[in-house]
């Protein structure tokens, strides 16, 4: 019966957000896994909501969004952190690598210290981005890309 699947995720590591820096740490196992990622500028890290990882969070399906008052969307319309499944995903910019110890240091990210990292994908811009899009009208005003940082956030 569709919608009844259910499949395993492990953590590969967690997000260490303190002293004004983020790293991620990943598990022993997963550290070869960062070969070659120095290469690349910006990463996408797609890390699990655990705050949100209850049935109520699970449930609600729409929300009041903050960036545009008055206005309430579908959570897959917006980046809620609260959804079915709590999956995020937050494009960063790379300070270091460190195959050794199994880190990567981040510029910034959107998560809270130890939230667990499921995977690591470099950024790569003819796969990642697209040319014409449509975003609803409550984006208008935002910067056409990012600030430096990769996240927008101050």
């Amino acid at each position: 019966m569709p919608g009844t699947e259910t499949y395993q995720i492990h953590s590969i590591g967690y997000i260490h957000q303190g002293d004004g820096e983020v790293t991620l740490k990943l598990l022993k196992a997963y550290a070869p896994a960062l070969r070659c990622l120095d290469k690349y500028s910006h990463v996408m890290v797609f890390w699990w909501a655990s705050k949100h990882d209850n049935p109520k969070s699970r449930s609600i399906m729409q929300t009041q969004l903050p960036y545009a008052p008055g206005t309430t969307a579908g959570v897959f319309a917006c980046r809620a952190e609260y959804r079915p499944n709590p999956i995020a995903m937050t494009v960063c910019k790379i300070l270091k690598v460190d195959e050794a110890k199994g880190t990567v240091k981040l510029a910034k990210i959107d998560a809270f210290d130890g939230t667990p990292i499921l995977d690591l994908k470099g950024y790569i811009p003819v796969c990642d981005r697209v040319k014409d899009v449509r975003t609803p009208s409550w984006y208008d005003g935002w910067p056409e890309w990012m600030p430096d940082d990769g996240l927008g956030l101050d």
